[in-house]
């Protein structure tokens, strides 16, 4: 807590905030960030693997092979988020879960298992953008800018 904030509790609250400070326990900072590396890493093992799999098995170039393994991705994780296990595996592993594309699809998804009760169109549709949103805004707004900026100072990049 800064020390602005602070300034403004009574000597009472100060007092708890430091008596509720020394009671809490400790956080275990090395596991989470170990549990985040390992569990993010073997969600991208897994969509390596399958992107392999695209390769080998279906004859998909790679180039190509990135679309179906991320589509993939994304079912599994909504079939998991259905099934209440992308949840389970999200409070143990951490931000691990968030930062692949199954982490996106985990928050879009529970949010309109959410607000299913209202509704296709006003609860599903209406909510579903409710935490993912800003997150799709703000890529759309970033690739506009970077497309004008490599058009205002690369050009077309046409033939020659």
């Amino acid at each position: 807590m800064n020390v602005k904030a602070k300034k403004k509790f009574t000597p009472t609250m100060q007092e708890y905030q430091a008596l509720a400070k020394h009671k809490e326990p400790p956080r275990p900072i090395l596991r989470n960030c170990i549990l985040a590396f390992v569990v993010g890493g073997l969600i991208c093992v897994i969509g390596q693997a399958l992107m392999f799999m695209f390769q080998i098995y279906f004859g998909f170039p790679k180039e190509e092979a990135g679309n179906p393994t991320v589509a993939v991705l994304i079912f599994i994780s909504v079939v998991l988020t259905c099934l209440g296990v992308y949840d389970k595996i999200a409070q143990w592993a951490g931000a691990g879960t968030a930062v692949p594309v199954t982490g996106f699809a985990n928050s879009m998804c529970s949010a309109a298992l959410e607000h299913r009760s209202e509704g296709i169109v006003l609860g599903v549709g209406g909510n579903m953008f409710k935490l993912a949103g800003s997150v799709i805004v703000f890529g759309t707004v970033a690739a506009f800018v970077i497309g004008l900026l490599r058009l205002l100072f690369l050009g077309t990049g046409g033939g020659s």
